[in-house]
């Protein structure tokens, strides 16, 4: 069905990361160490993302040292203003505030039964559609396809305990549906970047629409390991946002939410682990 050309990894949820040449896969993490860390608002009380908090795109983040399994080593973040400054540093937290203005601290995963740790508090409705990027009158996502045991744990948690997903561990996305985006919206800057996947598979020249959307139900061959393609991941106004040199551009929202019901690219369940290296050959099982 086409080939790996990127791999990405983002060490802390909604701040930038990095493309990796090869990787782990494992069953319940994905590529180790991928959202590994997460900002909590201390006043809140709750885990955030840039749903809420669209500054923390500003900020880039890298492993110190490569991760393995569950682990989640040592990160250094880089600042808005250039500095950075590494997760050990005692004196992060009260940076990271003062960056963004709010008392927040720096967490790596914690264990499933910290649930305080992992509560979603009341949302009101208003906020909840600006989250999401829905004007007053657009419907909400209905999520019927997700598991049922991921849509249960997101009723009462901000992310499914042990993990800082948003639903689960692996993405994808293929270049012909950034490509037939990019021809709905020709003045964007469709970029892999805003739309935070883990893999983009190049699929064949030419052809249009959103293959990924087929594979819905069946299982892919990736390298060395065997995915299950799960559901549609329905897109937020986090692919609105600016980052590092993309700006801000409500327009490829506007485009998804007119054309895919607001759905762009893949979730994926690992059912055997392995590598994953860019080059590697995709195919339907």
């Amino acid at each position: 069905m086409g080939t790996v050309s990127e791999l990405w990894r983002y060490p802390v949820k909604s701040m930038r990361g990095d493309r990796v040449a090869e990787t782990a896969v494992t069953e319940r993490w994905g590529l180790p160490g991928d959202r590994g860390w997460v900002i909590r608002d201390e006043d809140a009380g709750e885990l955030r993302s840039a749903k809420k908090w669209a500054e923390l795109l500003q900020f880039h983040a890298r492993y110190v040292e490569e991760p393995q399994g569950d682990a989640t080593p040592t990160i250094e973040i880089d600042f808005p203003d250039g500095s950075s400054m590494r997760s050990d540093d005692d004196t992060v937290h009260e940076a990271l505030s003062a960056a963004l203005g709010r008392r927040v601290t720096l967490w790596p995963r914690r264990p499933v039964d910290d649930h305080e740790h992992y509560r979603r508090r009341a949302v009101d409705e208003a906020d909840l559609r600006t989250q999401l990027g829905l004007g007053p009158d657009d419907p909400f996502p209905e999520y019927s396809d997700m598991p049922e045991d991921v849509l249960t744990e997101l009723g009462y948690y901000a992310t499914p305990r042990g993990t800082y997903f948003d639903a689960m561990p692996l993405s994808l996305l293929t270049s012909t549906a950034m490509a037939s985006l990019q021809a709905a919206v020709p003045d964007a800057a469709i970029d892999p970047r805003r739309f935070r996947k883990n893999l983009i598979v190049t699929h064949e020249p030419g052809g249009d629409g959103h293959p990924e959307f087929d594979w819905v139900g069946r299982q892919l061959a990736i390298g060395e390991v065997t995915c299950e393609v799960v559901m549609r991941i329905s897109r937020c106004r986090m692919v609105t946002l600016p980052q590092a040199d993309l700006p801000h551009d409500r327009s490829v929202l506007r485009s998804l939410a007119r054309d895919n019901g607001a759905e762009f690219g893949v979730y994926l369940r690992a059912l055997s682990p392995g590598t994953i290296r860019e080059g590697d050959e995709v195919r339907l099982v």
